[in-house]
């Protein structure tokens, strides 16, 4: 499992009976969890002392109960800083448990020695863009949400990003990856997090079981041949680490090469020690054309110094080893 256990404005304090009990900053919130299917006493002190609370409906859905916590506060994440407003189905506007994955990304560009563009499909409020973006890579960011979009944007401003190369777009994904193919636009690191159903900005209809698999096919067109990586995110129960690693072996590595990893996301439980999953990810690299070419000057860099060196000791120990051996029935 991927483990996201870099986080100091945030924790998983406990989890129990369906819910789970986080610190944001310096605030408590208690949300429904369909994981945590374990009913162990609440020992923690911050049961009591939430200053939110989403309550599931039994009819679908839910409300926020809240206890003196304000409309908008922000947490940080290295140098990064995201703003927080709760609002419909329990959410807050960040999913911490792809920290990990932001990571990884940011390794991937930092390492790549060049400029690095990035796609970031249903995208959200922008975790992964703003941490590409720090890393140093050209950011692409489509969701369909103009609301989200917006929200990403002052989460990049806030994380002193404005002035990053960031492409902000509010579109459907699908239809945005169409006309990249036509354009002949390509990239080098793609990311989708696509949800388990939604529409787009005209009543697009997006359903992931059916739709998944021919948009991994369609979106592999648009990766460059110098391609660092490409990673998909799964929050749907029918989504497993396994199926992802099948979908991204099928469709990019016999065109792409490379390798592909796909496992559960988590975060580490405080109050047990245990971690909690979160949904699967997996990640397609390679050895782009950039770095193959890097690879064997360093190979001929290194033969080219041995050469020197044996001839060196050659021509050095030539006079000691004409007196010790007798070279004379050699033909001249």
């Amino acid at each position: 499992m991927w483990i996201a256990d870099r986080w100091n404005d945030y924790e998983v304090l406990d989890t129990s009976n369906g819910e789970k009990l986080e610190r944001w900053g310096d605030y408590l919130l208690v949300r429904p969890d369909p994981q945590v299917i374990w009913n162990t006493p609440h020992d923690h002190k911050g049961w009591k002392k939430k200053n939110g609370h989403y309550h599931r409906s039994s009819k679908g859905g839910g409300e926020w109960e809240f206890f003196n916590l304000p409309n908008e506060w922000s947490i940080h994440y290295d140098s990064l800083t995201f703003h927080l407003k709760p609002f419909s189905f329990k959410h807050t506007g960040l999913f911490p448990e792809q920290a990990v994955n932001w990571d990884w990304c940011a390794d991937k560009i930092r390492k790549a020695g060049r400029e690095v563009k990035v796609l970031n499909l249903f995208a959200y409020t922008g975790g992964a863009t703003v941490s590409a973006a720090a890393a140093g890579a050209h950011v692409t960011h489509v969701d369909a949400s103009k609301g989200m979009v917006t929200w990403a944007k002052e989460n990049a401003a806030a994380s002193g990003l404005s002035d990053a190369p960031i492409r902000w777009l509010v579109d459907d994904c699908v239809k945005f990856v169409e006309r990249e193919i036509r354009r002949g636009n390509k990239y080098d690191g793609i990311i989708m997090d696509p949800p388990s159903y939604g529409r787009g900005p005209k009543g697009e209809i997006w359903k992931i079981e059916d739709s998944i698999y021919p948009f991994i096919e369609l979106t592999a067109q648009i990766l460059s041949e110098d391609a660092l990586f490409f990673l998909i995110n799964s929050y749907t129960t029918g989504l497993q680490p396994a199926v992802l690693s099948y979908m991204m072996n099928t469709v990019l590595v016999p065109k792409f090469g490379g390798r592909v990893e796909s496992d559960e996301i988590g975060l580490p439980v405080t109050s047990s020690g245990l971690v909690l999953p979160c949904g699967a990810s997996g990640r397609s690299f390679y050895m782009g054309i950039s770095t193959l070419l890097i690879f064997p000057r360093k190979l001929c860099s290194f033969f080219t110094w041995g050469f020197r060196l044996f001839s060196f000791s050659l021509v050095s120990f030539a006079p000691f080893l004409h007196g010790v051996f007798d070279f004379s029935h050699f033909p001249s």
